[in-house]
């Protein structure tokens, strides 16, 4: 079988390597490893080129002008640098791993969507960035040669909204690196607890970019309800970038004055184990999302999740975590409950690490590498005993 050549546009992973960075570092790590012979070329902004070359040795990386690294100049340098540097590649495929992708290029192009709530959740978008984000998914789907989702609920709402084709839609889940996200020891816990301040008290998690859509001002509001009463309420940390929901700061100034919300902002990745896995619980009542990245994180880390049946939240976590609504009424109801019940909370830790094994880069890597061989016109084949190869 012949192998393909790809090219996988990493100039749009952020500085803080949240989500995005996550999946674009986990794919390029199981592709360089996969046994299915495939030519790997990375283009990516400068501050980037030494990690790319450690994290996928054997993919040829290549660094972008330095003036991608501003947002207007990386979507101009899209449309035109990108598909020439494809073009003087060699490559078969040109893969953008986030919504937008170039108008015209030689080889064909696919895209990764990773969730329609542009258009299902449009009040919790900035007005400019949500009507460009929608206008990019539109051209992706209707110029792409393949579009790649991390959910069959991305894909679901794709057809229902926006008519898009099923036959040219693939689900690849995304995956959980076990090196990154594990059970720790309880010495990495209380490490992490005291630098959050928080050695002598339990705490709830939440993980995430401060954005409307994650619901964070009703999970302050809901917590605060839920352990008010309690003699040792468990603090609630919000871990992850500042974003732009400026109610989480009215929600907090409203909680009693005895209770405890710890802002740490970003922390460090080798933190995340001992900050998920140290939680009485994780709580993610987000609106919607395209995959969940951080459930699945959470649950490799044997924290107990609570999280709501949105859109792929409840193909992601199945029978593996708790379920609330967005309102803090019932956040507030279903927290207590999982705070209550030992029981639960243990036995949610056990099948969350279990379910959380499902998911992983290279399972993720097979499927985007399928997409890319119908892409480029070089399918599967099959021997004599149906093994596909």
């Amino acid at each position: 079988m012949s192998g393909v050549r790809v090219l996988v546009d990493a100039t749009s992973v952020p500085a803080d390597r949240g989500g995005v960075g996550r999946y674009v570092d986990g794919l390029l790590a199981a592709l360089v490893a996969s046994d299915e012979p495939v030519d790997v070329f990375v283009v990516c902004q400068r501050t980037d080129a030494d990690r790319y070359v450690a994290l996928a040795p054997g993919a040829e990386v290549v660094a972008a002008p330095a003036a991608v690294a501003h947002r207007p100049a990386r979507l101009a340098w899209e449309q035109t640098g990108l598909p020439l540097l494809a073009q003087q590649l060699g490559v078969d495929v040109l893969h953008s791993p986030f919504y937008s992708s170039p108008l015209r290029s030689s080889c064909p192009i696919t895209v990764t969507i990773h969730d329609a709530t542009f258009f299902t959740e449009r009040e919790h978008y900035d007005r400019h960035r949500g009507a460009f984000m929608r206008s990019a998914i539109k051209t992706s789907l209707r110029r792409a040669a393949q579009i790649i989702v991390p959910s069959k609920a991305t894909r679901d709402e794709l057809i229902r909204l926006l008519d898009a084709d099923a036959d040219k839609t693939a689900v690849a889940y995304h995956g959980v690196d076990p090196r990154s996200f594990y059970i720790p020891d309880d010495a990495e816990k209380a490490r992490v607890a005291a630098r959050l301040g928080l050695a002598d008290t339990p705490y709830v998690a939440f993980l995430g970019v401060m954005e409307p859509r994650k619901n964070v001002p009703n999970l302050v509001r809901g917590w605060a309800a839920a352990v008010a009463e309690r003699p040792n309420p468990p603090a609630l940390v919000l871990a992850g970038g500042s974003g732009h929901d400026d109610a989480i700061d009215d929600a907090v100034s409203q909680i009693p004055s005895h209770l405890k919300v710890v802002r740490p902002g970003y922390l460090r990745f080798t933190d995340l184990p001992g900050y998920l896995g140290g939680a009485v619980a994780a709580a993610y009542p987000s609106h919607g999302e395209g995959f969940g990245l951080p459930i699945v994180e959470a649950m490799a880390c044997g924290a107990p999740v609570l999280t709501t049946p949105r859109l792929s939240l409840p193909e992601v976590g199945g029978d593996a975590v708790a379920y609330t609504t967005e309102e803090p009424e019932d956040i507030a109801r279903d927290l207590s409950a999982l705070l209550d019940d030992e029981q639960q909370r243990a036995k949610l830790s056990v099948l969350g690490v279990e379910r959380a094994r499902e998911f992983t880069w290279e399972r993720s890597a097979a499927a985007h590498l399928a997409t890319w061989r119908r892409a480029a016109g070089k399918p599967h084949q099959t021997d004599d005993d149906g093994t596909s190869y």
